[in-house]
Order: C-alpha cells, then structure tokens, then sequence
C-alpha cells in the first residue's frame, strides 16, 4: 500500500471517490485533428467510425472522497490502451487531455500522483436541476460551456476497470480506475456545448474549434446522481 505526501497530509492508495455526481457527452470529431492534439502522449485515438474518433466531455462535482470536494470539467478522447492488463478483452482506454479543477488539494494530489492536467480555475456548475450545467472561466475569461438535457433512467451497478491515460511534462501514465453509478441517465444527442471567448483565450478554445466543437451533435449524453470510484496508483508507460 503507498502512500503520498500532498500539502503535509497522507493520502494512502487507492485512492476512494464515496459521492460524486456527473454528467457528461460524447462527441463525433476529426481523427486526424484528434490524433494531433493528443500526439505529444504517444497514444492512438480510437477509430469508431471512419474518420472520426470521439471526444468526451464531462463535468463532476465531488461531494465526498479522500481529496475533499471540488468541482472538476474535462476534455478526453477514446485511445487504445497499448499494453492491456493479461484477460482484458478490450484495449479501449480513456486519455485525459484537459482537467481544471478549482481546489488546489485535487490540483497538488492529480498532477504529483497520476499526472492529471490539471490546473486552476473557477468552474461554476449545477447538477442538481433538470438540465445539468456547468460553464469553465480561465483568468476570468469564458473558456468553455456545456448543458446536458435529461434522458431515460437506465441500470447503474458496477463498471469494469477502466485504463485513464495522462502525459504531463514528457511522461505519459496509465492508471487503472473502476466507477460505481447509479441513478444513470442516457440519451442520444442531449447536449449543447459553447466554445466562448476570443481564439487567444486559451489553447483549449483553439482545440475545440478545430474538433468542430460546438457544432457537432453529441453522440450521446448522460448523467449520473450517484458515483463511486477508485483511483489506484499510475504505471509510467512512456
């Protein structure tokens, strides 16, 4: 079991998510395009489609779990996993591209621990009314907005592992971490996403546009009330 010093307290692996709720889209966007933003990671995006590979983006606000509570938005992108676990029967993994938080625990604990991208910012958000939303400011700047509508209720339950991928500073990682949802929502489309601010905002803004973002139709939508999740300790693959 290890454990990590971040900010003078211990936090022992794994580490445990108790509560958080989520919701989240999948997008439909260029492979090339895709493939060039991600390339500093080493990693291969995903395929589904001729052409396309999907782009997901979630926001969570973590009620209850061993980094505190925060709220957290994030830009990722289907890749396959190149080294699966032995018995895995699919190589799919999910890197992890762009991840603002606004507590600067989970900012400490997520770069040093797994090399998550994240950085700070303010990330108002509400999942608690019957269209979930949530709108990410850098330096004050508007950056990113994302509603997602309510769909139909569909069994939660437990997940199998899933790979998240991460590359910060020149390491890319591999880390394996399981989800618990219940109170599961799930449509198709659903979801609206505003890419705000001037080109030089941030990079993000750039990327976005180049996806095809806000113009693209979500593949699918969902939110979660209820999620538990386990974060082991990351594998440096590259």
């Amino acid at each position: 079991m290890s454990t990590h010093l971040i900010q003078g307290e211990q936090v022992t692996m794994p580490v445990q998510i108790r509560e958080a709720s989520v919701a989240s889209a999948m997008f439909p966007v260029p492979a090339r395009t895709a493939q060039e933003i991600i390339g500093y990671s080493g990693l291969e995006v995903l395929r589904p489609l001729p052409g396309r590979a999907v782009c997901a983006l979630a926001f969570v606000r973590y009620d209850d779990g061993d980094l505190g509570p925060y709220h957290e938005f994030a830009v990722t992108f289907l890749v396959r996993d190149p080294a699966p676990p032995p018995g895995r029967l699919k190589n799919v993994g999910v890197f992890v591209h762009w991840l603002p938080v606004d507590q600067s625990f989970t900012l400490e604990a997520g770069r040093s621990i797994w090399g998550f991208p994240k950085l700070m910012t303010d990330i108002p958000l509400d999942l608690d009314g019957r269209v979930k939303h949530c709108a990410v400011r850098v330096d004050g700047r508007p950056v990113v907005e994302m509603a997602v509508l309510p769909g139909l209720p569909v069994p939660g339950g437990g997940a199998p592992e899933i790979a998240a991928f991460s590359c910060l500073d020149g390491v890319t990682r591999r880390t394996p971490w399981t989800t618990r949802p219940t109170g599961v929502r799930l449509r198709p489309g659903g979801a609206a996403v505003r890419v705000g601010g001037p080109p030089d905002a941030h990079p993000i803004v750039e990327e976005l546009r180049r996806l095809g973002l806000p113009r693209a139709r979500a593949l699918s939508s969902a939110t979660v009330a209820h999620l538990s999740m386990t974060f082991h300790d990351a594998q440096r693959i590259g």
